[in-house]
């Protein structure tokens, strides 16, 4: 049976429109690290070249080759890290999506080693040449404590979720780590209006 993390893995990635505490344990994950607005040729790119991996990692049986522990699975979503440069917070400059820096990625099963990791990017980079694929990594990350919360719209409106996730710490004297944050998309912005959009919003805390 297929592995579905959109019914094995709700808490992580189907949260309600509420604020949520979890910690997430060490996760792997194709990236790639980035700066500048997103609505950029770039941004488009990488995210390409992150699925073209994920999707080589997906297909390797159906191209002859089964690793150890392979199980049928649903790719999962794009997540992506956000903040500010540092002469953007240093400054205090006004919010200015040219000033974000990011990490984007996607997840991988466990059975994904680095070594199988590296062997499908190389794979991968033959068969579908892009001058981004030399920017993916192959990392372990481990988010840890959270609260997050989904927001239901625009990302340009994802302030009052924030706000909401804000109020929800203060109360239970919950400190963000990092100004840094996590969204994970459960919406492709080319097929769904914006107000019906689901992000999954997320802080890390102590």
């Amino acid at each position: 049976m297929k592995y579905e993390w959109r019914k094995k893995e709700k808490d992580c990635y189907l949260p309600k429109a509420k604020p949520m505490e979890l910690t997430i344990p060490k996760q792997k994950f194709y990236t790639i690290s980035g700066k500048g607005d997103p609505n950029g040729p770039d941004f488009g790119e990488e995210t390409a070249a992150l699925y073209a991996m994920s999707y080589g990692i997906r297909m390797m049986p159906k191209n002859g080759i089964t690793p150890d522990g392979y199980f049928e699975y649903t790719v999962y979503p794009l997540e992506g890290y956000w903040t500010l440069s540092d002469e953007a917070i240093a400054e205090g400059r006004a919010f200015d999506k040219a000033d974000l820096v990011y990490k984007i990625m996607i997840r991988q099963p466990d059975f994904v080693t680095a070594e199988l990791a590296q062997a499908n990017l190389e794979a991968v980079a033959k068969k579908k040449p892009n001058a981004y694929n030399q920017k993916v990594k192959f990392e372990t990350i481990e988010d840890g404590k959270c609260v997050q919360m989904l927001h239901l719209g625009s990302y340009d409106d994802e302030f009052k979720t924030f706000e909401v996730m804000d109020h929800y710490c203060s109360e239970r004297q919950l400190e963000r780590t990092t100004l840094a944050h996590k969204e994970i998309y459960l919406s492709d912005p080319r097929k769904v209006a914006p107000e019906k959009m689901k992000t999954v919003l997320r802080y890390f805390v102590k």
